[in-house]
């Protein structure tokens, strides 16, 4: 017996068919990946099978007992919630009365303790216990750790580890590779290749997909089609069904135009002609009225600036470091105009960082960076910074103006962002109010608007659909300067780069020719998931940043610490050093804050205003918080050396 089924269930947003006529059957086992552009409707898919929603039409039916899990696309908030609170949500009832015992224990609530237990005891409640212990142990997760302590990459884990501690019969899984690092995903490859479920997820690493998904479902203009077989089997597939069908409509149209000819004849023809053919006719044009036209495709193009001098940047035995944690250790090397380099490594090992010495917005603590001559850069944050959330796309894009000039051309703002597979009506609606996707679409198409020859892009393939996503890397192909790439996408990364710089977290930076399967063919291996310690896992929560994941605040330091018979501080510095613990901790809880607010469910559906304001309160924070770090660094060497 099926563990679900799915008979044609339809689904309406407005006047649009978002869903028509779906039909699926869930058995265990079945590992299925769910693909489609933004927007067609696979996150609302998956909420729907969860029965999170109904169906305008058609039946949705679950066999008793089945238990579902969903993993959705936001991250826990960073909140005081621990990570055993957060995999306790995973059971349920029995869960929250986990929950309860151990807060109650901690509080030495006796009477609380002996409801607790006595509930539990009744319902093989340390049973489940032990599944979260289990899980926590498998995924390393800290239980004890609060999540306003959790970069992004160990809230995904704790989120994922929800989903699985309860053991669900149907697994549904949205873009669960997000904010995880390469040891992250293959961990990730691993347990869903043992889980004895049936899974259904949405992702755009197609490594992943490969790896993982036996079937591949697609949602198309609202159709729904079921591939068996690999992601490559369905690449094929899919090819010879759109031939086909550009067969076959070709031979429709020829008929349609055959008969159209015919009806236009003259008195002659029109007296002679049966009803039987006309009413054939009219059912031809019905059937093309109704044909589904294809979406078009994303035209993304980039102007190549003139080229740079033959060195595009030079690195002479760069250190750096937050505390005691090094991100780098005298390392050299140099970026020859033409380079495509890929920058792997886990989450918070200091790829972000490397970027921002290579731009000159970091100053090396040691050694020193020589940037080349004639570099025109076009920068990709995965942090959205370029975009005005309350301002709509002509704004943010084409700085408010009808025309913009691209690739030498004059084109009207319209026509260039629907390029970028932008409709009129969102291209005036406010940026903060679009997915992900769109917004990654959209600073591409700011990047893109003017020439270049040095392209530094920090994760953006996040949120892209799959065709977009290949769209970008042809243009990136073609790209003839100098590329920086950070990805966790190891099937981006091998098609879009030729060398790639290996952190091992530690300070060491190696040098790899080829792409990141290249490297692992080699015998490479990144940190295995169980070594990211809790100290890692601790520290700024925003995950996107240079330093996610690193613990880095400073104890305080007291007077006592400077060595006798030396040169001590100036007074001034030495009151600077001792006050300087308590700064940065009011700015990594105002950071935690903010970060909190904008990862809340509807920040962006509020006054433009209001997240105009909170997002540049986030960008100062960071910005703060970065000079205090450095400011530390610098007086903390002074005083070891005096």
């Amino acid at each position: 017996m099926p563990l679900l089924r799915l008979d044609k269930l339809g689904l309406q947003l407005g006047d649009r068919d978002l869903l028509h006529d779906v039909d699926l059957t869930l058995d265990q086992g079945d590992k299925i990946g769910l693909l489609g552009r933004n927007g067609e409707g696979k996150s609302t898919l998956l909420r729907l099978l969860a029965g999170h929603i109904a169906p305008d039409q058609g039946e949705c039916w679950r066999r008793d007992g089945c238990k579902v899990a969903l993993l959705e696309q936001a991250l826990p908030s960073a909140s005081e919630r621990t990570v055993y609170d957060v995999l306790s949500e995973g059971l349920s009832d029995i869960g929250k009365l986990l929950a309860d015992f151990r807060t109650a224990s901690e509080q030495g609530d006796l009477e609380a303790m002996a409801h607790c237990q006595q509930a539990l005891d009744a319902n093989d409640g340390w049973l489940q216990q032990a599944r979260i212990e289990t899980v926590a142990s498998q995924m390393s997760l800290p239980l004890e750790a609060r999540l306003k302590d959790l970069s992004g990459g160990w809230r995904k884990r704790a989120a994922i580890g929800r989903a699985l501690v309860s053991e669900p019969d149907i697994l549904l899984m949205d873009e669960p590779t997000n904010h995880l690092d390469i040891p992250g995903i293959e961990w990730l490859e691993q347990t869903l290749a043992n889980f004895r479920g049936a899974l259904v997820l949405v992702t755009h690493d197609r490594a992943f997909l490969q790896n993982v998904c036996k079937q591949i479902a697609e949602l198309d203009r609202g159709a729904f089609h079921v591939w068996q077989g690999s992601y490559r089997k369905y690449l094929d597939q899919r090819q010879q069904r759109q031939n086909a069908e550009a067969k076959a409509e070709a031979l429709f149209d020829k008929k349609l135009a055959r008969e159209e000819a015919w009806i236009r004849q003259g008195i002659k023809a029109r007296r002679t002609r049966n009803e039987g053919r006309v009413r054939a006719l009219k059912e031809l044009r019905k059937q093309q009225a109704e044909r589904i036209a294809p979406t078009g495709k994303a035209r993304i193009r980039l102007d190549d600036a003139a080229e740079t001098g033959k060195r595009v940047a030079e690195l002479d035995c760069v250190s750096y470091a937050y505390g005691e944690h090094a991100i780098m250790r005298s390392f050299s090397t140099q970026i020859i105009a033409g380079d495509r380099i890929g920058l792997v490594g886990v989450n918070g090992c200091g790829k972000s960082t490397l970027l921002k010495l290579i731009l000159g917005e970091l100053t090396p603590q040691q050694g020193s960076v020589k940037l080349g001559t004639r570099l025109e850069v076009a920068y990709f944050d995965q942090l959205r910074q370029q975009l005005d959330p309350g301002k709509d796309l002509i704004d943010n894009v084409c700085g408010g103006q009808q025309f913009i000039e691209v690739n030498g051309q004059r084109r009207h703002a319209i026509s260039y962002l629907g390029d970028f597979l932008f409709s009129p009506d969102r291209i005036r609606q406010p940026v903060g109010s679009l997915s992900g996707g769109e917004q990654n679409r959209a600073i591409l198409a700011k990047l893109f608007s003017k020439p270049a020859n040095v392209l530094v892009l920090d994760e953006p393939t996040n949120d892209l659909d799959i065709e977009t996503l290949e769209m970008l890397e042809e243009v990136l192909l073609e790209f003839k300067g100098t590329l920086l790439l950070v990805s966790h996408d190891r099937a981006f990364l091998d098609n879009t780069v030729t060398r790639i710089l290996v952190f091992d977290g530690e300070g060491n930076i190696e040098s790899s020719v080829g792409g990141y399967t290249d490297w692992i063919e080699r015998g490479g291996r990144l940190p295995e998931l169980a070594s990211n310690t809790v100290k890692k896992a601790r520290g700024n929560q925003n995950p996107a940043s240079a330093t996610a994941g690193i613990s880095r605040k400073p104890e305080a330091r007291g007077k006592s610490a400077t060595t006798p018979g030396k040169k001590k501080l100036s007074y001034l510095d030495q009151r600077e050093l001792e006050q300087l613990p308590v700064k940065i901790e009011a700015l990594e809880q105002r950071q935690a804050e903010l970060e909190q607010t904008i990862s809340s469910e509807g920040f962006y559906q509020s006054d433009p205003a209001t997240v105009k304001t909170m997002l540049d309160a986030l960008s100062e924070t960071q910005s703060s918080l970065e000079t205090a770090y450095q400011r530390w660094v610098a007086l903390e060497s002074a005083a070891e050396k005096s």
